[in-house]
C-alpha cells in the first residue's frame, strides 16, 4: 500500500484583507499545483466565519513537500503574511493510506 501526505488546517487574516489576499493567494495555488508531487492543493473560505481559510494539500512524499518548502512561490506568500494580516495558522500533516470511497 502507498502512502500520502495530508495537510488539512486553516490560515486566518483580517476578512477586510480577503480581497487583497485572492491574488497571491491565486498565485501560490497555482505554482503549488504545477510542483512535481503535488496531488492536490486549495484554499477555500469558510462561509460562516470570514476570514478563515481552509487549506487542503497532498504530496506524494516527504522530498516532494521539502522542496515545496523550498519553493520560492512559498517564500514569496510568507513574506505577503504581514501586509495581509496572517497570523494564525493551524495546519497538520498527515500521513495516509489508500483512498476510498464512502
Amino acid at each position: 500500500m502507498s502512502t500520502t501526505l495530508l495537510i488539512v488546517g486553516t490560515v486566518r487574516l483580517p476578512s477586510e484583507n480577503l480581497e487583497a489576499a485572492r491574488p497571491a493567494m491565486r498565485r501560490m495555488v497555482e505554482a503549488s499545483r504545477a510542483e512535481a508531487g503535488c496531488l492536490d492543493y486549495g484554499y477555500a473560505e469558510d462561509v460562516l466565519d470570514p476570514g478563515l481559510i481552509h487549506v487542503t494539500e497532498r504530496w506524494v512524499d516527504q522530498a516532494a513537500l521539502d522542496r515545496h518548502f523550498a519553493s520560492s512561490h512559498i517564500a514569496q506568500w510568507r513574506a505577503a503574511w504581514p501586509e495581509l494580516g496572517i497570523g494564525e495558522r493551524r495546519l497538520v500533516v498527515y500521513e495516509v493510506g489508500e483512498p476510498r470511497t464512502t
